[in-house]
């Protein structure tokens, strides 16, 4: 039997905090999960704020629409069509963008989803089961080059090309089907591993990765995000791996003044406008938190808050 699906969120304080509500405010929650971040929000809000959460997961979607309240509205959509979806609900422009993003508790604990090695279950990993392709189907068909391309980029593992080839040569006599299957294959694969890590872990997120292309889809969410900020709005951003954390750092310090040359002999009219101000430090989940939840343990949290075009710079 699956274990209780259970749902910690995140850095649920420290975020919500750095969103700076407003009791009128307009918000989205680019990834509801189960409505961790999004109720906290609401009990900030005043009677005129709104809310809009999006998520890909019909579970969670199915979760949100649980939640009563007029200031309230869910959209199932991934945050890559976030504009869109702030158009159809009539937010032109926003006091705040969450996103948190990455794989769910409720996803990983939930083993008919096939995210985990801890079950035995179909080789799904789609976050949006209504639609794509699955872990299944891309193993059936990918050749060794494609495989070691995602497995080597996604979970920069370094075992990819034998993790690879193990798979092209096992498939030849049985697909492989099901997560206690890759995991062992995996295993025959990688001899060595990092201590208290199983040597399947970094393959199981690099074909998530991939499945649901989390890396295209945050690279295309986060200027719709800023894109969406009122002046002083803020956007918010929890990732739980380096490659995720990786686009979001560059995002911010590109549209930020950060990025503007300090050292050529540049008149100001022609720097670039900095469009985002970068917003303290980035945030880790305190030992208490990652004590009580490991899962807390890779989390990282970035602020930034939308400038006027051109006429702001950031503050020394």
């Amino acid at each position: 039997m699956n274990a209780p699906l259970t749902h910690r969120t995140v850095l649920l304080r420290e975020a919500v905090e750095a969103l700076a509500v407003k009791p009128c405010g307009v918000y989205v929650d680019a990834t509801f999960g189960r409505g961790g971040h999004s109720r906290a929000i609401l009990e900030r809000l005043g009677s005129d704020g709104r809310l809009l959460a999006l998520d890909r997961d019909p579970q969670a979607i199915a979760e949100a629409r649980q939640i009563e309240d007029r200031r309230f509205t869910a959209a199932h959509r991934p945050f890559a069509e976030l504009a869109a979806a702030a158009r159809e609900a009539g937010f032109m422009a926003v006091d705040g963008v969450l996103l948190d993003v990455g794989v769910s508790s409720p996803q990983l604990d939930d083993g008919a989803r096939g995210f985990s090695f801890r079950f035995d279950a179909p080789l799904d990993m789609r976050m949006d089961t209504t639609q794509g392709e699955t872990a299944a189907s891309f193993l059936a068909t990918a050749d060794v080059e494609k495989l070691t391309e995602v497995i080597r980029n996604y979970g920069e593992e370094r075992f990819a090309l034998k993790i690879a080839k193990k798979i092209v040569a096992a498939r030849r006599e049985r697909p492989c089907a099901t997560t206690l299957q890759l995991a062992a294959l995996v295993r025959e694969a990688v001899r060595t591993h990092e201590p208290g890590q199983d040597p399947a872990t970094r393959t199981f997120q690099a074909l998530r990765i991939h499945v649901n292309q989390e890396l295209d889809q945050l690279t295309l969410a986060l200027p719709q995000a800023m894109d969406a900020l009122k002046v002083g709005g803020r956007l918010v951003v929890i990732s739980f791996h380096s490659l995720e954390d990786r686009i979001v750092k560059r995002f911010m310090r590109a549209q930020s003044s950060d990025n503007l040359p300090k050292h050529l002999p540049l008149r100001s009219a022609e720097l670039p406008p900095p469009l985002l101000r970068l917003v303290g430090k980035p945030v880790k989940a305190s030992a208490e938190e990652a004590a009580d939840n490991p899962r807390a343990r890779s989390a990282v949290m970035r602020v930034a808050e939308r400038l006027a075009d051109g006429a702001a710079r950031r503050a020394a």
